[in-house]
């Protein structure tokens, strides 16, 4: 067991669960129970699993839930996808800014899984 908050790829999602809340509060007021609830909810489960594997036992269990994080990084990516293409984000570096954030994550992730798949080989 680990103490997730030393994990840099959960310091990253963190903050970017507070970005997707501040930027988000401005989209129409209709998609307050669609889209708007779909992104928070995507980007609350990316640092949500980290903290949930982090507590699990074993580095087969950490993979699985890191596995799940960047699933839920794909679904938000999509989502601030379609809330670029409907004209929600208050302007395009907003969305040029969380997409880097979201690919870094994914990359972060991708690297932390390949990490612990090595060790358990070479356990």
């Amino acid at each position: 067991m680990q103490d997730y908050r030393r994990l840099q790829v959960w310091n990253k999602a963190h903050n970017l669960v507070l970005t997707i809340y501040r930027k988000s509060r401005d989209f129409p007021r209709e998609e307050q129970y669609g889209l708007v609830s779909q992104l928070r909810r995507s980007a609350i489960s990316i640092p949500s699993n980290i903290a949930e594997g982090c507590g699990r036992k074993g580095d087969a269990e950490f993979g699985r839930f890191l596995s799940f994080a960047m699933g839920s990084a794909s679904e938000l990516e999509y989502q601030c996808h379609l809330a670029q293409d409907l004209g929600y984000w208050q302007s395009d570096l907003d969305y040029e800014h969380i997409s880097q954030e979201i690919m870094e994550i994914k990359r972060m992730l991708s690297a932390l899984i390949s990490r612990i798949e090595m060790d358990r080989q070479a356990s």
